[in-house]
C-alpha cells in the first residue's frame, strides 16, 4: 500500500465504526466482518476476498494505537476524505497530491513502493513538529573505529594515557565532503535527499533501505571529486591521546564515545572501541580486583612466627605478622593494596607463604636440625593420612 492510498482510504468506513470508536469496538467490528468475508466461507468469491483484504488492512492500522494516531494526524492535516487533484481536500487545500509525493511537474522524487524516499515517517517528519518544507539531506553519524593497545602490568593497574594512530573515513578535504569537485552536488532525485527509499510492508506502512543511487548520502555529484570518487569521504589518519582507565584487564574492550570517525552534515562522530592487552609482571599476578604475590619464608619463621616485609606494586612495602606454625601455602591479605575498582577503591594484595628449604646447610645449622629431628622422633605427621586411607 502506498502512502498516497494510506491518506485517501477511510479505514473507519471500511470497518463501519465512528472515528471515536474504542479499541474494543474496533476489534468487535473487525471480527464480525472477518467472519463474514473470510475466503474459507466464500470460496471462489473474488469480491469477498478483496473485501476481506480491505478489512484486514483497516484493522492493521486502526487496531494499533500508534499507527492509528499517525493515521488520524495525517488525515486531519490533509482534511479527511482527501482526493488527488486541484480544488479538493475538504475545501481547505488546493494542491496536487503528486507534488507532495514527488510526482509533480518537476518529474523528480519517485522513491520506491511507498511513493516517497523515507516511508510514511519521513513524509510527515517535516510536517509534525520537525520543520522543513522540502527535500533536505539528513545528518549521518560517523563510523565506529576498532583499535588495540598493549599496556604494561603497572599501566593497567594505575591507568595510562597512550597515543593511538588511527585511520578512518572522514569528510574529503579536496571537495569539503560534498563529493563534487566543484562543491555543488545535487539532491538525489530517487530519495529526494533523504538517503532512503521505501519498500512496502503492508498495512499502510513501509520499511526503509539506503538509497541505491546515492548510497544513503542524499546527494549526487554531477562532477565527482577525483580524490573520493564522489563519495564525499576519504581515508584520514590521526594520532589521538587516549586515556585508559585504571584497573583494566587483559582482553577488555573499552568504549570511548565520540572518538570515532567524524560524522557528515553535522552528524555526531562514531565511537572508538579499544581492546586492551596487558603484559605480565615478574613478581605480581592478578585475580579479579586483587593482586597476588608469593613470598618465601624460612622454616623458623613459619614454625616460630614473626614479621615479614612484603613488596607492593608502586608503593612502599607492608609488614605482615606471621603466626607461629604457619603452614606452607597459607594466604594472607594486605587490604587496599590491590587493583583499582570501578568505584575508585582498591582491592587487596593476596600474599601466599612459601616455605623455603635450603639446599646446603652450614655445620651449626645441620647440627641444630639433627637435634630437632631427634627431639621430634616420635611424631609422625602422616599417621592420620594412613588412618584415613584405611577407613575410606
Amino acid at each position: 500500500m502506498s502512502t498516497k492510498d494510506f491518506i485517501e482510504k477511510d479505514f473507519y468506513k471500511v470497518l463501519g465504526v465512528p472515528k471515536d470508536a474504542t479499541e474494543a469496538e474496533i476489534k468487535k467490528a473487525y471480527r464480525k466482518l472477518a467472519r463474514e468475508f473470510h475466503p474459507d466461507a466464500n470460496k471462489g468469491n473474488a469480491k469477498a476476498e478483496e473485501r476481506f483484504k480491505e478489512i484486514s488492512e483497516a484493522n492493521d492500522v486502526l487496531g494499533d494505537p500508534k499507527k492509528r494516531k499517525e493515521y488520524d494526524e495525517a488525515r486531519a492535516l490533509f482534511g479527511g476524505g482527501f482526493r488527488p487533484g486541484p480544488g479538493a481536500g475538504g475545501g481547505s487545500f488546493n494542491f496536487d497530491l503528486g507534488d507532495l509525493f514527488g510526482g509533480g511537474p518537476q518529474g523528480g522524487g519517485q522513491a520506491g513502493a511507498g511513493g516517497f524516499g523515507g516511508g510514511l515517517g519521513d513524509v510527515f517528519g517535516g510536517l509534525f513538529n520537525r520543520g522543513g518544507t522540502g527535500p533536505r539531506t539528513q545528518p549521518r553519524r560517523g563510523q565506529d573505529i576498532e583499535s588495540e593497545v598493549t599496556l604494561s602490568f603497572t599501566e593497567a593497574i594505575e591507568g595510562a594515557t597512550v597515543p593511538l594512530r588511527m585511520s578512518s573515513q572522514a569528510p574529503c578535504k579536496a571537495c569539503s565532503g560534498t563529493g563534487d569537485k566543484n562543491g555543488t552536488p545535487r539532491v538525489c532525485p530517487t530519495c529526494v535527499g533523504t538517503g532512503q527509499v521505501a519498500r512496502g510492508s503492508g498495512g499502510g506502512f513501509s520499511l526503509t533501505d539506503p538509497c541505491p543511487d546515492c548510497k544513503g548520502r542524499g546527494l549526487i555529484a554531477e562532477h565527482p571529486c577525483m580524490e573520493c570518487k564522489g563519495s564525499g569521504r576519504a581515508k584520514s589518519s590521526r594520532t589521538m591521546q587516549v586515556r585508559i582507565p585504571a584497573g583494566v584487564t587483559d582482553g577488555q574492550r573499552i568504549r570511548l564515545r565520540g572518538k570515532g570517525a567524524p560524522g557528515e552534515r553535522g552528524g555526531p562522530a562514531g565511537d572508538l572501541y579499544v581492546t586492551v592487552h596487558v603484559g605480565s609482571h615478574p613478581v605480581f599476578g592478578r585475580k579479579d580486583d586483587n593482586l597476588t604475590v608469593t613470598v618465601p619464608v624460612t622454616f623458623t619463621e613459619a614454625a616460630l612466627g614473626g614479621e615479614i616485609r612484603v613488596p607492593t606494586l608502586g608503593g612502599p612495602p607492608v609488614t605482615l605478622k606471621l603466626p607461629p606454625g604457619t603452614p606452607n601455602g597459607r594466604t594472607m591479605r594486605a587490604r587496599g593494596k590491590g587493583a583499582v575498582r570501578k568505584d575508585g577503591t582498591r582491592g587487596d594484595l593476596l600474599v601466599t607463604v612459601e616455605v623455603s628449604v635450603p639446599k646446603d646447610l652450614p655445620g651449626k645449622a645441620r647440627d641444630a636440625l639433627e637435634a630437632y629431628r631427634e627431639a621430634t622422633a616420635g611424631e609422625d605427621p602422616r599417621a592420620q593420612l594412613f588412618e584415613a586411607a584405611k577407613g575410606a
